[in-house]
Parts: C-alpha cells; structure tokens; sequence
C-alpha cells in the first residue's frame, strides 16, 4: 500500500511541475499533504511536514545568504577588472574568443545563477563573434559548457541533491572538485577546438584581424560600484569559499558572515544595506520557498515509510551484482535526464527513491547525489527545453533553439560522460 502511495506521489509530482499546471512550491506542498492524509496521519501530518523543513532549514538559509552574498559582490563590481581581463586578452583569434567565452562564462557564474551568467556573457561577447563571422551556436556551446560544470556548493543542482537527501554540501562537493577540474579542461579543450574549426572554416590564419572594434562591458551602476575596493572584496571572497569548502565552520554560517562583512565593507549607511538586500531578496526567497516546501515533502515521503517501502519494491527489479553500480549507471545518464525531468521533481522526487534502492548494494547516498551532479541539471541546464536558461541562451545568441541542441548537446553529453568516468578513476564509486 505504501509503496503504491509512493509511486502515485511521484508520478503526480512530475505531472504537475513538467506541464506547468501548478508551480514547484505549490505541487510539493498540495502531495505532502495528500501522501501525509493517505498514509492515516491526519492531524498528525503537521509534525512530519516540521520535522522536514527542520532538515532543510540549514540548506535554505546557506542559499538565502549564499544569493544575497554573490550579488553584492556583483553590485560592488568584484568581476567587472576580471570581466575586463579578459576580453582584453581575447583579441580577434577565434582560438581566444572561444576560450575567452568559457573563462568569462565561468567567471560570471560563480554566482550560481545560469541567467545571470548567460544576461551577460552573450550580449558581451556577441558583437565579436557576429564582427568575424562566427557561428553563434558556438557562442552558445561555449558559454553552455563553462556554466554546466561548474556546479558549486551554492548552486542549485547541488542545494537540491544536499536537501533531498540530508547531506551537508560541503561533504558532496569537496570529493568532487578533481572530477569538476577534469570538466574545465575538457571545457577550455573543447573551446579552443571549435575556436580552430571556426578559423579553418572561415579561411583565417591564426593572426589576428585587423579591426577597429573590441566588444564593451555592459555598464554597471556607478552608485552601487565600489572598484576602489575591488582586492578587499577578492580577498573576501576567497575567504568565504575556503572556509566553505572547507567544513571548519556551517556553510550557512560561513555565508551570513559573508554577508554582514560586505555589506558592513562597501555599503556602510543603513539604507544602502536595505536596499543591496532588497535588489537580491526576491530571487532569494523564490528559492528558499521551494526548498522548504521540498522539505515538507520529503519529510512526509520518509516519515510515513513511503520512500523505504519504494525502495523495497525496486531493489526485486535491481539485477543481481548491478546493486553497486547504480551511481556509475546514473552519471551516464544523468545529463539526458535533464531533458525529461525538471530538477525539483528529479532531485526531490527521483533522488531519495534511487539512494534508498542502492543503500542494500552498499551504496552510500553521497554517491547518488555525486553521480546525479555530474549532468543532471548541471551540463544538463542549458540545453533542457525545462528550464528558462534554454530558451535565454538561444534567444540571446539569435539561433533557433533546435540548432542549438543539435550543436551543444554531443559536447555537454560528452563532458558529463569524462566526469563520470573520472570519478570512478578517482574512486567516488565503482564501476
């Protein structure tokens, strides 16, 4: 019976968010209920419903902070030197431009936000590539590939994988960052090649153009700026995520402190402080709000034994001896599965069904959520016709949204596979 609940709550879940029919926060709190009052809990769900968003609240609170952090970082104009930098070194080879395109993307979504990242890596980067003829679904790729792997402590892929499954994010990603260094240098690998290709098609030698035209930064506000503080602000920063990444000190503790010392650093008025927070609460809470309604979700899910009696069901259908290659068989999926699976309804829904069929393998939940960041929503996002950074990069780029699937996702797919493969290297799971 609750194995029947279960999977009736999971189909309905990804229903309900994949046809858009309700929003993430409102699917996940109407089945949490539904699941709660079918299971004979009645009056008592509310405390199920608590226990749940108890667990998240660490998580949401490190996201609410980690957001507010990044964007004033931003607002103060920490990455507009690097920004800078680097268009400056790019010149007129496409080698560069491609490259160039990677490590600007790169920069810019070390805020976690995929549209942010693509809002200003693509306008800026644009003119160039239109300036040598370029084919923009290169542009595209480039800039897809650099925000796909890099999935952070911070972002939301990796959020969602450390709610779902109570994990601590630092305890995720720390084993990870050997995989991730892999996917950077298939990333600048695979720039630099499709930069070559351009140069061959277009009949140009590696020399640079003779042209009088460099692409702009977008302007900043100069009220916000704060560029006389731009190494106090590095060094900040750099602190931040040490100490993060570390685990010495609670992420979300790591980040409020973060927080208080930049605004404290670059805004010290009052109102200044009010309104940094107001620019970026908006995007904060959105989020914020769905993790602790997946929290009441997946404290209802386990409470009530839905998720083991679900799990008890599936690992009868695990063929024998392939118990304890479910995180490699989920790394070589996990990319495509972001074409079919919004990531609420994977990593919330999806994710505790899989650790809890594998636990009787051996398998240790860190693993699933390991092999589930190697392309789920992470190289997944940019080309899944679920997420709005899809249809954000084709509509910047100015290429039809099929071309730009066709183009980019072999090369997300193909880094997603290398990452996987580098994890079983580097020991994360068996293969």
């Amino acid at each position: 019976m609750l194995a029947v609940v279960g999977l009736a709550a999971i189909v309905a879940l990804l229903l309900m968010v994949m046809t858009q029919r309700v929003s993430s926060l409102a699917a996940l709190v109407i089945i949490a209920i539904g699941v709660a009052l079918a299971c004979g809990h009645g009056l008592g769900s509310g405390k199920l419903i608590l226990a749940g968003i108890e667990k998240i609240a660490p998580v949401a609170g490190m996201f609410i902070f980690a957001i507010l952090f990044f964007g004033i970082m931003s607002d103060a104009g920490l990455l507009d030197p690097l920004i800078r930098r680097v268009i400056g070194i790019v010149g007129n080879k496409p080698t560069r431009i491609t490259i160039g395109t990677a490590a600007l993307a790169l920069l810019i979504h070390l805020d976690g936000s995929g549209a942010v990242c693509f809002l200003i890596t693509i306008p800026t980067m644009l003119p160039l590539y239109d300036a040598l003829r370029m084919d923009r679904r290169v542009l595209a790729c480039c800039a897809s590939l650099a925000a796909g792997v890099n999935f952070l402590p911070w972002t939301g892929p990796t959020i969602r994988a450390s709610a779902a499954l109570g994990l601590p994010v630092h305890d995720i990603f720390t084993p990870m960052i050997g995989v991730q260094v892999v996917g950077l240098v298939f990333v600048f690998a695979t720039a630099w090649w499709l930069g070559k290709r351009e140069a061959h098609r277009l009949g140009l030698n590696m020399a640079e153009a003779d042209m009088a035209f460099a692409p702009q930064l977008p302007p900043g506000d100069p009220l916000v700026r704060r560029p006389h503080l731009f190494w106090v602000n590095l060094t900040l920063t750099l602190i931040v995520m040490a100490v993060m990444i570390s685990g010495l000190v609670e992420p979300v503790v790591v980040f409020m402190a973060g927080v208080v010392l930049a605004l404290l650093i670059n805004y010290p008025n009052a109102n200044d402080q009010r309104v940094r927070i107001e620019a970026h609460a908006r995007a904060a809470l959105l989020m914020a709000g769905v993790l602790f309604a997946a929290g009441a979700f997946t404290g209802v899910m386990t409470g009530t034994g839905v998720i083991k009696a679900l799990a008890t069901e599936a690992v009868a259908l695990v063929p024998t001896g392939a118990g304890s290659h479910i995180p490699f068989g989920l790394g070589l999926v996990s990319m495509p599965l972001s074409l079919m699976f919004d990531p609420d309804s994977f990593y919330f829904g999806i994710l505790p069904v899989v650790a809890e069929v594998a636990k009787p393998f051996g398998v240790q939940p860190i693993q699933v959520a390991q092999a589930a960041l190697l392309g789920q929503m992470t190289t997944g996002f940019p080309v899944s016709p679920l997420t709005p950074a899809t249809f954000l990069v084709a509509g910047l780029s100015g290429i039809d949204l099929g071309a730009h699937q066709r183009f980019t996702i072999p090369w997300l797919f193909a880094a997603s596979l290398l990452m996987t493969f580098a994890a079983v290297l580097f020991g994360l799971f068996p293969i």
